[in-house]
């Protein structure tokens, strides 16, 4: 029975990185969309967030039905649940790839306004997020997880200059008004994928301290000696941590 739980959790980890690995190239083909002015690969990208759906439902389903057959405990409940809220960031981050390609499509159909070159530098951070991420909470990397965190801010302080300069060019330049817009609401969902990166990593945290770092981030609010861990261990049963 043990094996083919451990079986069910790799199968589990496998579907999980297909899923974020669909996601990236989401984000991937929609940037290219941006950068090239080219809406050829948004049949592509509508497709993909489909496939993310449908695997979306499919590996919640595999989550409870492991936690109820099995009934594991302490660090298998947190990856189970870490899975479940992993699998959710996975589908949101997908939806913010379609919604740079909507905008990506709107924008090919005018004049260039610049901007492009940086902004796919911080998609690029937010892409290298996202596998950095995933591959701390399948591995349970409690350090590469810690390493994503800091990139974060990098993500935003890059939106908030970028989204301060094209105020700007808004205010110089009036008729630039609806191009700006859009690339200001870009930026802003590379911004939520850097978030959706970051609470995976913070979901892989979870699973190997069993420690909510949501937040906070590396500091607890609580006082010293007085932090919270949760061992999620039934009172009857025994299990590793």
């Amino acid at each position: 029975m043990e094996r083919h739980f451990d079986e069910q959790l790799a199968e589990l980890t496998l579907r999980l990185t297909k899923m974020s690995a669909l996601a990236e190239s989401m984000i991937g083909a929609s940037i290219r969309m941006l950068v090239n002015r080219d809406a050829s690969a948004a049949g592509a990208v509508m497709s993909q967030e489909e496939e993310v759906n449908r695997m979306q439902v499919e590996i919640d389903e595999m989550c409870l039905a492991l936690i109820a057959l099995h009934q594991p405990a302490a660090r298998d409940l947190r990856f189970l649940i870490g899975a479940v809220k992993t699998n959710a960031e996975l589908e949101r981050l997908a939806d913010q790839a379609v919604n740079i390609c909507n905008k990506a499509r709107r924008l090919a159909e005018e004049p260039p306004l610049g901007a492009c070159d940086e902004i796919a530098r911080m998609a690029e951070i937010a892409k290298s997020m996202l596998k950095d991420s995933l591959h701390a909470y399948v591995n349970i990397d409690k350090d590469r997880a810690r390493d994503i965190l800091p990139r974060d801010d990098e993500l935003d302080a890059l939106k908030a200059r970028l989204t301060s300069e094209l105020t700007e060019r808004m205010a110089a330049d009036p008729s630039s008004l609806r191009r700006a817009i859009n690339l200001i609401l870009v930026l802003r969902n590379i911004e939520r994928i850097g978030d959706h990166a970051t609470n995976i990593a913070e979901n892989a945290i979870f699973v190997a301290e069993g420690r909510d770092v949501r937040h906070g981030k590396t500091a607890d609010p609580r006082p010293r000696g007085q932090t919270k861990t949760w061992n999620l261990t039934p009172a009857n049963g025994t299990g590793a941590g």
